[in-house]
């Protein structure tokens, strides 16, 4: 089968080199750095210049066009460039982690044009390219059955699903991030305690003991053994800074719209912001009034030794 490719980032380059080495599908690829065009090339992939070269390029009818570019202004952008180029019947895929409002109205959009809008949650990451991909459609089923064959080579065995209608993938790639929140929260805080502890802890063998047998079992385990072996026990090499990519926000919004209690997301969400603050000011507030209310020693920002002031 074959299909236009736009944007060659971690995820999207090896979603490419899958497509075509283990799927043998025709994959006309188009990124704004040409440098990766080059790197797909090499994988059997065909390069393309410009949106419209791609395009140009493309021989199926209808023909199929995967953005895996990053959610809001740029998604947005593509695709009005890509439908601008494409006739009724052709069919964009958003494999990004779009809001899916956004993707509702996307279809909408696109459906006034006669071109086909389809939402692909995708997971796998970097390992997507060994593992497969987990792949969460929405939309209308007669495109998605067209593009199955591309799908179920993406997927690992189970690992495609046509979830619904028109943003119905995107909403549950969305809480699938929210529960990933969740789980990473409370393995690091987990592991946290087992740091801190009177024991010395070796964490890379525990973790390699939890591999088997026990109910935390899991990828995200597995994930903790290399970071261990990698990085030592300690994580010296890495800072404790911990960005968030918007779903875990939507996806707590989403709990709030719905009056849905949703306690350990919401605080893994916040948890994620504390980590940003080299110096949180709340925190000067806090130790400030236990300092004022019960003479409870703080620490100096100048000599770094606790002092007691009042009390």
């Amino acid at each position: 089968m074959e299909l236009g490719f736009v944007g060659l980032g971690r995820m999207g380059a090896n979603m490419v080199q899958r497509l075509v080495t283990l799927g043998n599908h025709r994959v006309v690829a188009y990124n704004r750095s040409q440098e990766k065009v080059k790197e797909v090339v090499q994988f059997g992939a065909i390069g393309a210049t410009s949106l419209q070269n791609m395009v140009d390029q493309m021989q199926d009818s209808p023909k199929a066009v995967w953005l895996m570019v990053p959610s809001g202004d740029v998604t947005e952008l593509n695709m009005n460039q890509v439908a601008d180029l494409l006739k009724p019947g052709d069919i964009i895929i958003d494999g990004g982690n779009s809001n899916y409002h956004d993707t509702m109205r996307r279809h909408e959009l696109m459906k006034a044009k006669g071109i086909h809008y389809i939402d692909c949650g995708t997971s796998g990451g970097v390992w997507g390219l060994k593992n497969g991909y987990a792949l969460m459609a929405g939309g209308d089923d007669e495109p998605i059955k067209h593009l199955e064959p591309l799908f179920l080579t993406l997927a690992p065995e189970n690992g495609y699903l046509h979830c619904g209608p028109s943003g119905a993938g995107h909403f549950v790639k969305m809480v699938h991030n929210g529960i990933e929140y969740g789980m990473l929260a409370a393995f690091g805080e987990g592991y946290e305690i087992l740091e801190k502890s009177r024991y010395e802890l070796d964490l890379l063998a525990v973790s390699k003991m939890w591999q088997n047998g026990s109910v935390v079992r899991s990828w995200l385990l597995d994930l903790a053994v290399n970071a261990f072996a990698e990085e030592g026990n300690a994580l010296e090499n890495i800072k404790g800074f911990v960005q968030d990519s918007g779903e875990g926000r939507w996806t707590v919004q989403e709990a709030i719209d719905q009056s849905t209690p949703a306690p350990i997301i919401t605080m893994s969400l916040l948890s994620r912001f504390v980590s940003r603050q080299d110096d949180s000011f709340s925190a000067k507030v806090i130790a400030a009034l236990r300092n004022q209310f019960g003479g409870h020693a703080i620490k100096s920002t100048i000599t770094g030794e606790l002092e007691k002031q009042h009390g």
